[in-house]
């Protein structure tokens, strides 16, 4: 019986860590606008690229000049920060998506409106 239950134990043990492997294995890093970085005009970048749940975000910027503001449907549209937002500013920015829809802009005066923003669905 005691090797029945060590036996269980350990397989239990490695399928967890396959699921866990299997699960880090297809998590990317995407770098927003590519070569570019988070500038203005990034709002077209996330077109014909497919995201997970898990992936990575990286946002590269000069900081001062931008920042990273993750925002609700509402905040995206009108490119407005809604109380209680998480605002990045490190110049280098990694956020992890969730499943559905991620909105981020950027919250300095006229910037979302010139197209620093992205709305991604993580599936």
């Amino acid at each position: 019986m005691t090797l029945v239950r060590g036996s269980a134990i350990v397989a239990l043990t490695l399928s967890f860590c396959l699921l866990l492997h299997f699960e880090m294995a297809h998590s990317a890093t995407h770098t927003v606008g590519d070569t570019n970085g988070w500038t203005f005009n990034t709002v077209g970048w996330p077109k014909g690229k497919r995201f997970r749940a898990g992936d990575t975000l990286v946002f590269n910027y000069s900081p001062g000049a931008h920042n990273v503001v993750a925002v609700n449907k509402a905040g995206y549209k009108a490119c407005k920060t809604p109380k209680g937002a998480k605002i990045y500013n490190s110049g280098s920015d990694q956020i992890k998506l969730v499943k559905g829809q991620n909105y981020f802009i950027c919250n300095f005066v006229g910037h979302c409106e010139s197209g620093t923003k992205i709305a991604i669905n993580a599936v």
